[in-house]
C-alpha cells in the first residue's frame, strides 16, 4: 500500500510540473456584443512555464469575408486598440469606439526569445457590433396636440435594460430608455436620437419628427410703408406645416368683405380697408387689418405733369429763338456780301472805301427762292413779273479823270 500510495504521488506532481510547464490561453467570454460607437474589453488570461516570460503580445483580427488574421495590436498602444494586460496572467484587449469593420474573430499569441512563437487556444472570440435601435409608435408626421412614443433599445441586451441620453438637434433632452411626447407643438418638430449614457458616442440614428399645424401669426403689411407718392403693395405673411396653399384678400365694406385678390402680393387700386386670409390643410386664419391711403391722382402726378408742361413749352420757344438766330447771321453774312464786292486783280485793295463823290449808282436784281440759295440776275430780265424784286444800291468806283 505504501509503495502504491508512493507512486501515485510521484504520478501527481509530474503531472503537475508538466501542466505547469505548458503555455495555456483562455478566454472567459468567446461570444461578445457591443453597441457601435461604445468601447468593449476582449477578456483574456494566459498561464506560461514559471521560466519563460513572454516578450510580445500580438492580438490577431480575422474578419467574416477574411481566411488570414490581421495584425492589430504589438506592443502595448496601437490606435483604438490598448493592451490592458500584463507579462503574466492578464491578456485582455480593449477597444475605443468600435465600428462594423472590427466585427469578427480575435485570437492572441506569445513571442518568446524573439523567435518562439506559441499558438493561442484553439477557441477564439467572436466580436459583434450592433446599432442602438429606436422603435417609434405613432407616426413621424403628427398634427399639433398629438402625441408619440420613442424607444431606445440595446440590440446586445435583448430588451431596454441599459441606460440612455435623448437628444433632440444634438442637445440632451431627457434620460431612460423610453421618450414621451404629448401634446405636441410646431417647437416639438426636429431630429432625435438616444445613445448610451456610459458611451455618448453609442449613437442610434435620426429619427425625424414632422409635426404639422394650421397657419399661425398670420399678418398683413404695407410696402413701402412711409406715406410717400410711391406705388403702394400689400403683402402677406404667415407661418404654416404644410406651407400656406392659399391666399386670399378681402376689402372691407359696407355690406362685408369683397375678395380682390388671390397672391401673396397685392397691389390696392383705391383707398381702403384690407386684411388676408391664408389656408393650408389643417385650417385657416385671418390678418388683422390694414388700413391703404391712396393719393388723388393729380395730387401723385403733379410733379410729374408739371415738369412735362414746362419741358413742353420751352422746346417750341427755343426752338424759335434758335431758328431767328440762325436767318439773322444769314442775313448778315449776305448785307456784308453786297457791300464789300470782290477786288479785281487790276484793284488796290486800300481802295475799297466807297466814295461817294465819284459813285456810280447800278442797280441789281437779288431772287430769293425757297431753298434760300441768293442768286443775282441783270436787269435785262424784266419779263418775269412773278418774281419778287429788291433793288440795293451797290457802288462802283468811277473812271478817275485825267
Amino acid at each position: 500500500m505504501r509503495v502504491g500510495n508512493r507512486n501515485l504521488t510521484w504520478t501527481l506532481m509530474f503531472l503537475s510540473g508538466v501542466i505547469c510547464s505548458q503555455w495555456k490561453v483562455e478566454y472567459p467570454q468567446l461570444n461578445i456584443c457591443a453597441m457601435k460607437g461604445s468601447s468593449v474589453v476582449i477578456p483574456c488570461s494566459f498561464h506560461h512555464p514559471d521560466n519563460l516570460r513572454p516578450e510580445k503580445v500580438i492580438w490577431g483580427h480575422v474578419k467574416y469575408h477574411r481566411k488570414k488574421a490581421h495584425l492589430i495590436f504589438v506592443g502595448f498602444v496601437k490606435s483604438r486598440f490598448k493592451y490592458i494586460g500584463d507579462s503574466y496572467k492578464n491578456c485582455s484587449l480593449k477597444i475605443h469606439q468600435v465600428d462594423c469593420m472590427d466585427t469578427g474573430k480575435y485570437g492572441i499569441k506569445f513571442i518568446y526569445n524573439n523567435t518562439k512563437r506559441f499558438p493561442a487556444a484553439t477557441s477564439s472570440p467572436t466580436l459583434k457590433i450592433k446599432d442602438l435601435k429606436v422603435e417609434l409608435k405613432g407616426n413621424k408626421t403628427i398634427k399639433e396636440g398629438g402625441s408619440v412614443n420613442l424607444t431606445c433599445i440595446n440590440s446586445c441586451d435583448g430588451e431596454v435594460s441599459s441606460a440612455f441620453v435623448w437628444f433632440k438637434n444634438g442637445e440632451p433632452v431627457n434620460d431612460g430608455a423610453v421618450l414621451y411626447l404629448s401634446n405636441v407643438s410646431h417647437t416639438s418638430s426636429g431630429n432625435y436620437t438616444c445613445s448610451l449614457k456610459t458611451h455618448t458616442r453609442a449613437m442610434s440614428r435620426i429619427v425625424h419628427i414632422n409635426v404639422e399645424y394650421s397657419p399661425k401669426n398670420t399678418s398683413a403689411s404695407i410696402s413701402p410703408s412711409a406715406d410717400t407718392d410711391a406705388h403702394i403693395t400689400l403683402v402677406c405673411h404667415s407661418h404654416a406645416n404644410p406651407p400656406v396653399e392659399a391666399y386670399t384678400w378681402f376689402k372691407s365694406a359696407e355690406g362685408g368683405s369683397v375678395v380682390v385678390g388671390h397672391e401673396p402680393v397685392f397691389s390696392p387700386g383705391d383707398s381702403g380697408r384690407y386684411f388676408c386670409s391664408v389656408t393650408n390643410k389643417h385650417g385657416n386664419q385671418n390678418s388683422s387689418i390694414v388700413t391703404v391711403n391712396i393719393k388723388a391722382f393729380w395730387t401723385t402726378l403733379s410733379k410729374v405733369v408739371l415738369i412735362i408742361a414746362t419741358v413742353a413749352v420751352l422746346l417750341p420757344v427755343a426752338a424759335v429763338f434758335i431758328f431767328r438766330r440762325l436767318n439773322s447771321n444769314r442775313a448778315g453774312i449776305v448785307q456784308n456780301t453786297i457791300n464789300c464786292p470782290e477786288f479785281t486783280s487790276n484793284q488796290q485793295q486800300d481802295r475799297c472805301a466807297c466814295e461817294e463823290e465819284t459813285a456810280e449808282i447800278v442797280y441789281t436784281e437779288v431772287y430769293f427762292h425757297t431753298d434760300r440759295n441768293m442768286q443775282q440776275h441783270t436787269a435785262s430780265h424784266d419779263d418775269e413779273d412773278n418774281r419778287t424784286v429788291i433793288y440795293s444800291t451797290v457802288s462802283r468806283e468811277s473812271p478817275a479823270t485825267t
